[in-house]
């Protein structure tokens, strides 16, 4: 017994020591957290409190990165199954105790009050690449069948939350470790044929202030001091950035509170007004270069659960970018997705944290098995 005390404690102390961080990516991870307390302190009309509260946050998903950085990708592989299960508990758990302001998306644990739906945004593809890393790929019917339950089961709950933006994005980063297994074009262009056909359907069950979001989308000005003053008040404050902005802190339409939601779903608007064009396209450099490294760190991986996973996180990184820009720009509804790592938000900024620590994981495994 002794002995294996002994051994375990070795490992663990061998485990602390080996090297584990990427630094390119968490250096631009840094920059990335630090430009989004400084947006979120001028968004609050420099409220230290709230944004101590959301670097403490960024602290603990910090640590939790660090945490996992060094748990190996096959630990990560045998832990999958019970995290996914984990996790599809909670929501579940949400359906029977869940609350919020609309609707029921919190878990309140006394200790801690999260999202776990949130938690999927990791789970999924976790669960996903180890389900295809178990099966020959490409994926057949029979394994894109199973995949397709695995999926829209959490999906379901969660849009039943009802939250219909994240049911959407926790099944994109699903499909995204189905895309990169190497699926047949042609079975992608049947799924998305069929996905259309059942769209006019899908209408019928949305709930109404679903289907209000994409009639403002066609057409705000329809009602702008209603549905359509989100959308309105967005595209004002990004275009009066003009080129180089207004400067921090004086921006006038979160100052004045025109801006709805400016310190979450629409800080993106709020730092277009201060920073103008240049300081968005800097600001989307920053998220190419995290994603193109993560993306790189995928394709050197070792191993199929790996690869498949790293991918996954790198590409739903991705779109939630691209769904925030679209959402503040008007080009897409208005579906309450932050800005990763800049808007207001203690269980999306641990959860994207944890995801990145999965990345340094899986690198330093890359690098162990080189040398």
């Amino acid at each position: 017994m002794n002995g294996v005390l002994a051994n375990l404690g070795y490992r663990l102390k061998s485990m602390m020591r080996r090297p584990r961080f990427d630094l390119p990516l968490a250096g631009a991870l840094l920059l990335l957290a630090l430009v989004g307390l400084a947006t979120q302190y001028s968004a609050s009309d420099l409220d230290l409190d709230q944004a101590y509260a959301q670097a403490l946050r960024l602290l603990l998903g910090t640590v939790l990165m660090i945490v996992i950085s060094r748990i190996p990708p096959s630990t990560l592989r045998n832990w999958t199954p019970w995290l996914f299960a984990g996790s599809v508990l909670l929501l579940v758990l949400v359906t029977l105790l869940g609350e919020g302001r609309g609707a029921n998306r919190w878990l309140d644990l006394r200790i801690v009050r999260f999202q776990p739906s949130e938690l999927l945004k990791l789970t999924m593809p976790m669960m996903v690449a180890w389900t295809l890393n178990l099966r020959p790929l490409p994926p057949n019917w029979s394994t894109l069948g199973l995949v397709s339950v695995l999926i829209a089961v959490p999906a379901f709950l969660i849009a039943e939350q009802p939250d219909l933006g994240t049911a959407l994005l926790v099944a994109a980063s699903g499909l995204f470790a189905v895309y990169l297994a190497g699926i047949a074009w042609w079975r992608i262009g049947l799924v998305v044929v069929s996905a259309a056909s059942v769209m006019p359907v899908a209408w019928h069950f949305m709930h109404e202030y679903q289907r209000n979001r994409v009639r403002t989308l066609l057409d705000p000005e329809s009602d702008p001091l209603g549905l359509g003053w989100h959308i309105i008040q967005s595209k004002i404050a990004v275009g009066s950035g003009g080129l180089w902005g207004k400067g921090w802190h004086n921006g006038t339409q979160s100052r004045l509170e025109f801006l709805p939601e400016h310190t979450t779903d629409f800080i993106f608007s709020v730092f277009a007004e201060e920073w103008g064009l240049i300081g968005v396209l800097l600001l989307l450099l920053l998220y190419a270069f995290i994603i193109g490294r993560s993306l790189w760190i995928a394709s050197n991986a070792k191993d199929t659960y790996s690869r498949l996973l790293a991918g996954a996180i790198s590409m739903a990184f991705f779109v939630y970018v691209l769904v925030n820009g679209g959402m503040i720009s008007g080009i897409l509804p208005v579906v309450g997705v932050p800005l990763p790592l800049v808007s207001y938000g203690g269980t999306s900024a641990v959860s994207l944290l944890a995801g990145f620590g999965v990345l340094m994981s899986i690198h330093a495994q890359r690098r162990r098995v080189a040398t």
